[in-house]
């Protein structure tokens, strides 16, 4: 075997293990259309990218059939790619979406590393109080009634921790559904704001057999751009997230 063939194999393998981990980031961790929202995308190339190219170049630079120490070698590069890869796939765990809370007048992602196990335990039901593995879970977040409560929010929401990252404060959505319609616009607005996102919100409406008088919108913060929440107006619900920015 020459250094091009064990290259070739051990190229092949990456590309095998890439593929069932990336079915894990976007079907499981990371479903539609929560990828693009969280910055998956940067993300991915950082796992792909170690997994893919390090691992068969260094293959490809040592490898010498006969080569004294080639096991060693291999061993070692083989060690080396499996902690980079699972140091790059911890940091996309980290960073995966475990929460939609609707809270006030939009919709924000939380990430897994946005809230803190001390929070997390406050929660007043059990499954706000731990950090989905299979995708994020849809909630509402509720301003506290107290008054000293609400002025530590205040605080909080200041230094860059507001409402929405305190797992004691999240509901059903089904108890926040009316007061986001309410706050939500008639997606034909939208629409009418610009000739792409009229194209946009006429392709979405076409493909998915809706009228838009049936849908409203409201805002949803990604990590980078802010992107749209599509709300169907008879039952409430999130229906999908458009790449237009809302504001």
């Amino acid at each position: 075997m020459n250094r091009f063939q064990a290259s070739g194999i051990h190229l092949g393998i990456s590309l095998i293990i890439a593929a069932i981990v990336g079915c894990l980031i976007y079907f499981v961790w990371y479903p539609h259309p929560y990828f693009q929202v969280a910055g998956g995308s940067n993300l991915m190339l950082l796992i792909m990218g170690v997994d893919i190219v390090i691992g068969p170049l260094l293959t490809l630079v040592i490898y010498k059939a006969g080569k004294k120490g080639l096991r060693f070698d291999l061993a070692c590069i083989a060690v080396l790619q499996a902690a980079a890869f699972l140091y790059g796939l911890s940091v996309i765990a980290l960073a995966r979406p475990v929460f939609i809370v609707a809270a006030l007048d939009r919709f924000i992602p939380i990430y897994a590393n946005d809230l803190d196990d001390a929070d997390l335990a406050q929660a007043k039901q059990p499954e706000f109080a731990t950090r989905s593995w299979t995708g994020p879970r849809l909630v509402g977040a509720k301003l506290p009634t107290d008054t000293k409560e609400r002025n530590d929010l205040t605080f909080s929401g200041a230094s860059g921790k507001d409402l929405e990252k305190f797992p004691k404060y999240y509901v059903p959505y089904a108890d926040v559904a009316n007061a986001m319609l309410v706050k939500a616009k008639p997606l034909s607005d939208l629409a009418a704001k610009s000739p792409v996102n009229g194209a946009i919100v006429n392709h979405y409406v076409d493909t998915n057999g809706q009228t838009i008088g049936q849908l409203a919108y409201l805002p949803l913060s990604g990590r980078a751009d802010a992107y749209t929440m599509v709300l169907s107006q008879a039952t409430k619900q999130p229906l999908d997230v458009l790449a237009i920015d809302p504001w």
